[in-house]
């Protein structure tokens, strides 16, 4: 185990540079060190450096600069990280577009961000067809062949990126990150965890979760390597920790419903396995003893660069309770304020305020939601999270819940009314809520309460919530309501409304039972995956209590039955048995049409 967690209060001095600099600085002092791994191989820091100089001369010659913005429709691979390396390359700051976001959802957040150009496969092209920022497939062969590095050094306080979040108004916001901002986080981290360029970072997170920028750009900065994960790893404790042992992960920042998993495992001395990250508010659990790493919690918004306080979590028989969010990481400011905004004395409860050199430029394109929610005190810059928290006495900070509705699904800090403005445009919705409720991995889920025509079924509600929200926004259960509950002010009375049950659930489809080969194959998958029996051809999996980290495993182990590719987002769009086989029909029949009549007639004998 890591015998020692420096303190994460330590202020490092070489916060300056801005980490497209530093990742060049490692490019040319040590060109043939390996910067990223993944199952097709590994791409040195030379070669890593080439390949965004020639994306970064590509863009200058689109007329991108300081303070464009370019969308990035990629994913995880080495093509993603090259591209995002060429956009500051250029000077310019780059969005994280999740191939996996439904095609509303991206064409709200391009138009929103008002993008100098997005980049991405083919696919992203047709996808984002009509949108009025030019849209380019990555083409290797067609970019310029540029060698030498720009010349001109990027400012700490120009644009790094911008990451949407869940907004309470019904869109999502985007939040404004620097390199400034980002070069604290670096230097802390590589500080706090020691990170040597002999260590070796995982890469689960989508481009789109701001832990991505935690995962790959301090490991760059350090002149290590990033091994990039692929989604079956994902999905399983088992196979994730198989993954990090094989791959010598030296520190992996770990889903909080993974790492749980994690600190319960019996592990090979062999492990090199120095610190398990998470983030939990409520991180349910404590590592057992004689663990071969340590276990860090990690608390912070997208809105202050990740990570705002850190703290080792000691084994199970050191202390009890849920442990703590840590304390202020390196230059980063806590307040724990009142209602009328003065400390609050010893341990009692207030809103947590974050100040320090993390704190984000604000929001894009909404100066009023940016001074409400970055404010100043005692001349100094903070952002209210709206987030409840105590000290305790030995420093670290605990957490109590929200002052508003936000929760945190699956990692993902979600805004119910986002999800619920949407909801009630449904043509069949007279009215509607959604709350959020505990969840069995320490987070939240979110149900939705409808007032609801007959015909109304939950497939219904969540085919066209998934039209534009990703599948994390969208409730795991629906309720039908004869009417919301209101409180003497008009407003909807939260505790009125009941828990999910069979008894007030929003009908589903019929249970109809599989009719082909197909069906009956995917039945079994769906019904293993879920660990449930009774699984209908016509019923929703993300109704049933699937969601993304269990439909990854779906999708690999239904192309592994028809020997075809599926992704989630196949997943997404044929959610339902019925729809599915429809789908892998598709596929294979595309499949067939590419072979020649040997092959077909041999894939159809197999």
């Amino acid at each position: 185990m890591a015998s020692q967690y420096p303190n994460p209060q330590v202020s490092p001095a070489h916060a300056s540079a801005a980490p497209v600099d530093v990742i060049a600085s490692v490019a040319s002092d040590h060109p043939s060190r390996t910067a990223l791994v993944a199952e097709c191989g590994t791409l040195s820091y030379a070669e890593l450096d080439r390949r965004a100089n020639r994306v970064a001369a590509w863009l200058r010659a689109q007329g991108v600069g300081p303070e464009s913005l370019v969308g990035i429709c990629i994913e995880r691979s080495f093509d993603q990280l090259t591209v995002a390396l060429g956009v500051w390359k250029a000077n310019a700051a780059y969005l994280p577009l999740d191939p996996s976001w439904p095609d509303g959802r991206l064409r709200m957040i391009v138009e929103d961000a008002a993008c100098a150009v997005v980049i991405g496969r083919s696919e992203a092209v047709e996808r984002l067809d009509g949108v009025d920022t030019p849209v380019v497939a990555l083409d290797w062969d067609t970019l310029p062949a540029a060698e030498e590095s720009p010349a001109t050094p990027v400012d700490s306080d120009a644009l790094a990126y911008v990451i949407y979040t869940s907004g309470t108004t019904g869109r999502p916001k985007g939040v404004e990150v620097t390199h400034g901002n980002l070069a604290h986080l670096i230097a802390w981290h590589n500080d706090a965890f020691g990170v040597t360029a002999d260590d070796r970072g995982s890469h689960l997170a989508g481009l789109g979760f701001d832990a991505s920028v935690w995962e790959v750009w301090p490991y760059l900065a350090a002149g290590a390597s990033v091994v990039l994960a692929t989604d079956d790893v994902r999905t399983s404790d088992v196979r994730l920790k198989a993954w990090l042992i094989v791959q010598g992960v030296t520190v992996a920042f770990v889903p909080t419903a993974l790492a749980q998993d994690l600190i319960r495992d019996d592990w090979a001395s062999g492990a090199k396995l120095r610190y398990l990250l998470t983030g939990a508010d409520r991180l349910l659990g404590r590592p057992r003893a004689g663990l071969p790493f340590a276990l860090v919690n990690n608390y912070g918004p997208t809105e202050c660069t990740v990570v705002a306080t850190s703290a080792i979590v000691p084994p199970e028989a050191t202390e009890k309770g849920l442990p703590p969010i840590g304390r202020p990481i390196g230059a980063t400011v806590i307040r724990i304020l009142d209602a009328a905004g003065q400390p609050v004395a010893g341990d009692a409860q207030g809103e947590i305020y974050i100040g320090g050199p993390q704190v984000a430029r604000g929001y894009r394109h909404q100066p009023a939601m940016t001074a409400e929610k970055f404010v100043t005190i005692d001349g100094a810059r903070f952002y209210r999270t709206g987030d409840l928290g105590s000290w305790r006495a030995d420093g670290q900070i605990a957490f109590h819940g929200r002052v508003d509705d936000q929760a945190k699904v699956r990692g993902h800090r979600v805004e119910p009314e986002e999800t619920a403005s949407v909801l009630r445009e449904h043509p069949a919705v007279r009215a509607g809520a959604v709350i959020a409720a505990p969840a069995a991995d320490g987070g939240d889920m979110l149900v939705g309460y409808v007032v609801a025509s007959d015909t109304a079924t939950a497939e219904d509600l969540r085919d066209y919530l998934a039209q534009t929200l990703p599948e994390y926004m969208i409730p795991a259960a629906f309720v039908r309501m004869d009417e919301l509950p209101m409180t003497a002010n008009g407003k909807l009375d939260k505790k009125a409304l009941p828990a999910p049950s069979d008894d007030n659930a929003l009908s589903s489809a019929g249970f109809a039972t599989a009719q082909t080969a197909a069906e009956e194959r995917l039945v079994g998958i769906l019904e293993d995956v879920l660990g449930r029996g009774n699984v209908g051809i016509d019923d929703n999996f993300f109704l049933l209590g699937g969601h993304s980290l269990l439909g990854t495993q779906v999708v690999l182990r239904a192309g592994e039955a028809f020997g075809i590719d599926l992704t989630l987002r196949d997943l997404f769009q044929a959610p339902t048995i019925r729809q599915l086989a429809l789908r892998i029909e598709e596929v294979v029949m595309q499949m067939i049409e590419q072979m020649s009549d040997d092959e077909a007639q041999a894939r159809v004998a197999g």
